[in-house]
This record gives C-alpha cells, structure tokens and sequence, in this order.
C-alpha cells in the first residue's frame, strides 16, 4: 500500500505545481510544499475533510497512516488530499 500511495502522491505532483516534492518509504511519506503557509494551508484543508495529516518542518506534509491501511482506504486518502491541495492552490 504504501508504493500505491507513493506513486499517488507523485502522479498528484504531476498536476499540482504547489507540490514541490515527495519523499517516503514505506508509509512514513512527506510531502513538501513551495512554502510554509501552503503547508498550513493544506494541513487545515485535510484536517476540514477529515484526514489527519501533520506538518513537519517549514513546508513539508507528513503522512502516516496506519500499518492496517488497505488500497481502498489510500484510494480515498488520495482523494481527499487533492482536494486539499486545490483548496489551498485556490482551484
């Protein structure tokens, strides 16, 4: 589960320049952004829509779901994070 988040997270890197990187191995994944009130920004979307993700640094996401995360569960993370990020981008 955590490659499937992982290559998630960075096809979302794809189309949202706001994400300036991410890193992680396993489920430990951090997602850095181009400053730290994005970061803030993106933190508050997600905590909004119900998905706990905590800030790390300056500018950096982390997330780190439980070991019994299942696919369907990364599916729906991935979700509710985009729309974080397109909350805090304006779009």
């Amino acid at each position: 589960v955590g490659s499937f988040l992982l290559d998630g997270l960075r096809d979302m890197q794809a189309r949202r320049p706001l994400i300036k990187e991410v890193r992680g191995l396993g489920l430990m994944i951090g997602i850095e952004f181009q400053d730290h009130d994005t970061m803030i920004a993106v933190e508050h979307a997600a905590f909004r829509r119900g998905l706990l993700v905590l800030g790390a640094g300056d500018d950096v996401v982390r997330m780190c779901p439980p070991l019994v995360f299942r696919t369907d569960q990364a599916e729906t993370a991935l979700e509710v994070f985009e729309e974080a990020v397109a909350e805090a981008g304006g779009s």
